[in-house]
């Protein structure tokens, strides 16, 4: 099991999205981007991929205890941070979204389609001008 494991699993564990293990890595000035993080989390045979060293996987792991538990003089307590993430996994729920009407799809019989000719007016030109009509030539005598 290598340190790409390790992150995957820890991820998964804790319902962690991408822009929260960002964050979780800044609490100890690790900056990561969001196309990095997504290159570690890549299967080994992509040609993307990119190995999680230790200096990352590290940092992930400091960051998450201040993350869950706080600092010395803020302390928090784990149990509510991880309650408190699931709970904002559960306010977006499905009675909110807007509900889709959807058309019933009915296709075009014969009776339906009009015969050539017979529908609206074309408003195009029917005899556009040629750009050669437009042309004037000029022998290089001047007009007076």
């Amino acid at each position: 099991m290598n340190n790409n494991d390790v992150f995957k699993k820890l991820r998964v564990a804790l319902q962690l999205r991408d822009d929260q293990i960002i964050e979780i890595l800044n609490l100890v000035n690790f900056r990561v981007s969001k196309g990095e993080l997504g290159n570690i989390f890549r299967s080994e045979d992509h040609p993307n991929y990119m190995e999680c060293g230790d200096q990352l996987l590290r940092n992930f792991l400091n960051g998450l205890v201040i993350y869950l538990r706080g600092t010395k003089e803020n302390p928090k307590n784990p149990r509510e941070v991880l309650d408190q993430i699931a709970k904002n996994k559960t306010t977006t729920p499905k009675e909110a979204k807007k509900p889709e009407t959807k058309k019933l799809f009915k296709p075009k019989t014969t009776t339906d389609k009009k015969p050539f000719g017979q529908g609206k007016p074309s408003t195009k030109k029917q005899n556009p001008e040629s750009p050669v009509e437009r042309f004037k030539f000029n022998s290089g005598k001047n007009k007076k």
